[in-house]
């Protein structure tokens, strides 16, 4: 049965679902910002619903088919583009990357493997000497050639995340195989094979319905002051030191800045996805269903065992926490899914499948920066995702149908 959805809440829900429905309500009801939850059980939705605005001004409600950039949660989307292509035999994980890509053997890095990308371990992490400034940060044809050419770091062979250069590296390896860039192959192999527009990376076509949200609040850095103590934040010892030499190049809170901001006109794939929670939510449907969607089958039942297997349990050495990565996907353990896993991103957007309860979830967002709502939109999944399970294993109840 459908349940009646709180005020402000659009789209529909199985009366099952009530409690997380209600949770997502009361993320939005204090207008800061839009969102989208999508639930799929053994492949079918059984959540879809949106709540908010899309637009920095408060005009426009977000919609079926409104999408975010979800940050690093496009990583899991990178993944499995490389997982397509080892799913027919286009790619070995365990081949050296420079068979595929020989420009990518300079400097010592000839016994890289995918498997080391994906599981963050490549020793490339950092954006010192990759990008000086915004620009050419925004050219990924450039990132590619850079890391190719780079040297890997004292972090080789251990997980140290890769923040933004995951994506280029990703792009890289699938553009030697198939010529193509990932923007396309976003579309060829991802959106195409689950029948769902929303996953593109950077600005969808004038002709698709998926329209990218723009995002609400403002950057926690910028203007001299701001670069100066990003500077020495560069410098810290730790998680945050760590994470911002990965991440950061003059004038990065640009990136994010305007009605039409620079991340939309570049390919970075570990970052700018835009992507709909009913897309992301249907893709991750394929790992908890033996790689079956609704929209048809994205990857083989032994191609998602294999991928879906933890890879790396050690303590990650720039985020320090323990990812438990699996091939470009970590545990959500944490977040009270003891089986889960999938991908979050900056600000709190992502997606995980349950393989042993058959669910998958998508949650995208468009708010952003403000360090008082930080850590509490950082961790909206932490405490969504556990009365999702809990809702799944409950029993169905009757309530009254949504007009």
């Amino acid at each position: 049965m459908q349940m009646v959805l709180p005020m402000g809440v659009h789209g529909h829900a199985d009366a099952r679902f009530a409690t997380p429905v209600r949770q997502f309500g009361r993320l939005f009801a204090g207008h800061r910002g839009g969102g989208a939850l999508a639930i799929y059980e053994h492949g079918t939705p059984v959540v879809d619903i949106w709540s908010g605005v899309a637009d920095h001004r408060g005009r426009t409600r977000w919609d079926s088919n409104t999408a975010a950039v979800p940050f690093s949660a496009t990583k899991g989307v990178a993944a499995t583009v490389l997982h397509r292509l080892a799913d027919r035999g286009l790619l070995d994980y365990d081949a050296p990357i420079a068979e595929y890509w020989p420009e990518f053997g300079a400097n010592g890095k000839r016994h890289i493997t995918t498997r080391m990308v994906l599981t963050h371990q490549a020793g490339l992490g950092l954006m010192t000497g990759v990008a000086s400034n915004l620009e050419e940060m925004l050219d990924h044809r450039l990132m590619e050639e850079r890391l190719a050419a780079a040297q890997a770091t004292h972090h080789f062979g251990a997980s140290a995340y890769h923040s933004l250069t995951y994506g280029w590296l990703c792009a890289g390896i699938a553009r030697a195989i198939t010529g193509k860039g990932m923007a396309e192959l976003f579309r060829t192999e991802i959106a195409e094979p689950i029948d769902d527009d929303g996953i593109h990376l950077g600005t969808p076509p004038a002709h698709s319905p998926t329209k990218a949200s723009q995002f609400v609040g403002k950057v926690a850095f910028g203007g001299a002051v701001g670069q100066t103590a990003m500077a020495a934040a560069r410098r810290l010892p730790g998680p945050v030191g760590g994470f911002l030499n990965t991440v950061y190049v003059p004038h990065f809170e640009a990136l994010i800045r305007g009605t039409t901001p620079p991340i939309l006109r570049s390919e970075m794939p570990a970052a700018n996805g835009v992507l709909t929670a009913r897309a992301l939510g249907k893709m991750y449907s394929a790992y908890a269903c033996e790689g079956e969607t609704a929209g048809g089958r994205l990857l083989s039942a032994s191609t998602v065992r294999n991928v879906t297997s933890v890879q790396q349990r050690s303590l990650d050495r720039t985020l320090f926490l323990p990812m438990n990565w699996r091939l470009g996907l970590h545990s959500f353990h944490f977040a009270g899914v003891p089986k889960g896993f999938g991908h979050i991103g900056f600000a709190g957007s992502g997606g995980w499948a349950d393989p042993s309860n058959g669910l998958s979830v998508g949650f995208v967002h468009n708010r952003i920066g403000e360090p008082r709502y930080f850590v509490y939109d950082q961790t909206i999944l932490f405490w969504l995702s556990p009365s999702i399970l809990q809702a799944a294993k409950s029993r169905p109840k009757v309530l009254q149908r949504s007009a």
